[in-house]
This record gives C-alpha cells, sequence and structure tokens, in this order.
C-alpha cells in the first residue's frame, strides 16, 4: 500500500490584472438589533405623540371649513380644501406681523451674534483674567426665563415705574416707534449668552499649535483672532444664526408680556400672537393654517440661509 504525502504551498498574492476578480466589501453585522430597538422606543414614541401627531393634526384642521344649516344652525366642520389658506394669503394683519418680525431679525440677530462672538473671543484670549466669573456672569441672563425677563425690564422702561426716570421721562421706550427695539433689547440681553458659550466651546475645541505657529510668524492677538479664531467658528455662528431665525420667527413670550405695559404692542404683533388671537375668537381652523404657513416659512428661510452660507465656504 503506497502513501502519497501532499505538501501544503503557501498561496502567494493573486496576480493583479484584468481577469482578477474585485475584492468584496463585507457589512459589518449589526448586533442586538433588538435591543437598540428598546432603547429607542421610548423618544421614538414621544416624538411621534408630542411632535409628528400635532403636525398632522394641524395640517388636517387646516384643510376643514365651518359650515351652518341656516343663520343659527350648528356649526359642522366639512372639508374645505385651501380655503383657509386662501384666506392666511389675505389676511394683511398676519403678514405685517410678518414682516414686523423679520425687520427685527435682520437688526437683532447680527447684533445679538456680534456681541457673543466679541464676548467668546475676549473670554478666549489669554489677556482677560477671571474667565470663570466673566463666564458665569455672561451666561446668567439665559439662566432667567424670558417672562421674567420681560417683566424685569417692563418696569425698567416703564416712565412711572423705573429707577431711571431721568432717561425713561424722556425717551418712551414703550412708544410705537421704539417698543420693537426694547423688545429686540431684552431678547438680546437673555440669549447673548448662550450664544456666547456655543461659539466659546468651538474656540476651545481649536489645536493650540496653530495658535504657537501662528506667535511664531509674529502674530498679534488681534490677527490671531480676525485671521484664525473668526474663520474656524464660522460653522458655530451659522448654527447660533438659524436658531436665532427660528426664535425671531415663533417670537410670542416677550410681546405678550409688554402688552401689560403699552398699548403699543397689539394682540397681532407677531405671527405667534396673531395665530393666538385668532384661535381664541374661535377661528380654529385658520389659526391653523396659519401655522403651517409659519412652520413653512421658517424652514424655508432656515434651510436658505444654510445653503447660502455653505455655497460661500465652499466657494
Amino acid at each position: 500500500m503506497t502513501t502519497t504525502e501532499l505538501t501544503a504551498v503557501p498561496a502567494g498574492p493573486a496576480p493583479a490584472g484584468p481577469a482578477s476578480a474585485p475584492a468584496r466589501v463585507r457589512r459589518a453585522v449589526v448586533k442586538h438589533k433588538r435591543a437598540i430597538l428598546f432603547f429607542l422606543l421610548p423618544f421614538g414614541v414621544l416624538f411621534a405623540l408630542f411632535y409628528l401627531l400635532p403636525i398632522g393634526y394641524a395640517i388636517y384642521q387646516s384643510l376643514l371649513v365651518v359650515e351652518r344649516d341656516g343663520t343659527f344652525g350648528p356649526p359642522v366642520e366639512v372639508f374645505g380644501g385651501l380655503t383657509q389658506y386662501v384666506q392666511v394669503f389675505q389676511n394683511e394683519t398676519f403678514w405685517a406681523s410678518v414682516g414686523r418680525v423679520l425687520l427685527f431679525g435682520v437688526v437683532q440677530v447680527p447684533v445679538m451674534l456680534g456681541v457673543a462672538l466679541v464676548l467668546a473671543l475676549l473670554l478666549d484670549s489669554p489677556l482677560v483674567k477671571g474667565k470663570k466669573f466673566f463666564r458665569l456672569a455672561f451666561f446668567v441672563p439665559y439662566a432667567v426665563p424670558g417672562v421674567i425677563a420681560a417683566i424685569m425690564w417692563g418696569y425698567l422702561y416703564s416712565p412711572n415705574l423705573s429707577p431711571f426716570t431721568a432717561l425713561t421721562s424722556n425717551v418712551d421706550f414703550l412708544s410705537p416707534q421704539f417698543v420693537l427695539w426694547s423688545i429686540a433689547n431684552v431678547v438680546t440681553w437673555v440669549y447673548v449668552g448662550y450664544n456666547m458659550l456655543i461659539i466659546y466651546s468651538s474656540l476651545l475645541s481649536i489645536p493650540a499649535e496653530i495658535y504657537e505657529a501662528a506667535k511664531l510668524d509674529g502674530a498679534s492677538q488681534l490677527q490671531i483672532a480676525l485671521r484664525i479664531k473668526i474663520p474656524l467658528v464660522v460653522p458655530a455662528i451659522v448654527l447660533t444664526a438659524i436658531f436665532s431665525i427660528i426664535g425671531t420667527l415663533q417670537l410670542i413670550a416677550e410681546p405678550q408680556v409688554f402688552r401689560s405695559f403699552t398699548a403699543s404692542v397689539s394682540s397681532s404683533f407677531t405671527p405667534n400672537m396673531a395665530v393666538y388671537a385668532t384661535s381664541a375668537v374661535p377661528n380654529v381652523n385658520l389659526a391653523a393654517a396659519m401655522s403651517v404657513v409659519l412652520a413653512l416659512a421658517t424652514f424655508v428661510m432656515s434651510f436658505a440661509f444654510l445653503k447660502f452660507t455653505q455655497r460661500k465656504a465652499n466657494a
């Protein structure tokens, strides 16, 4: 009986050529899918109940109209298509409030972000002492609820209540000419620290080696801030700008409080106030259509601003 021994020959690398088969990339197998779904389930349920469902219900309500059988007949909601949206686009009061907050945002948002950027650069500067104290001092106004801040500033603006009577007796901050900018001052005071913290966090993520190289090249602190820090924190500034645009179109707390101090703020001073006043008539269907239009306008403006900044960055 003859036994043949087989010797294993190590296989070398496959010759490269057109005949060689392409290597297959294996996807990583996701383990514990059920555990992942279990932990995502609470968020998914809450997101659907308190976000998706209200949006869908608002869209549904905006497509209904109220009809009556006779003058004193019971109201019945029937499908009306885009009837409510036609009324929204014909509502001059609503669009006047939209124009008012757009003017508010064009002035207030750049001022607020500019102040936040300056404060963040000061906190990041090695020349400033007591950074922990100033960081807390700048952020403290954000801890004050917007309603409380509006009440506090309303008292400061009122000529009969303000401790600065020498100023408020000569300048009526609650007059129709100044009340919008008085509200802008309150919003800036509250949110400048929040935006400053976002920009400052972005500054802290910049590697120190970049600053050291700039110092070796003879750059001053001002040149480092203008040519290195600001360009590198542009994404954080864009993020805060998008948040500010959304917040501007949703403005309601501060002007609603100011209504108790002055008659210059009407019930439709901002779009959200107009929606609230319309729903209190009650005209829930028209208010729902206003809300949908306002949400779409907020999305379009935020998305357009984001695309504009990305195009500028890539140019």
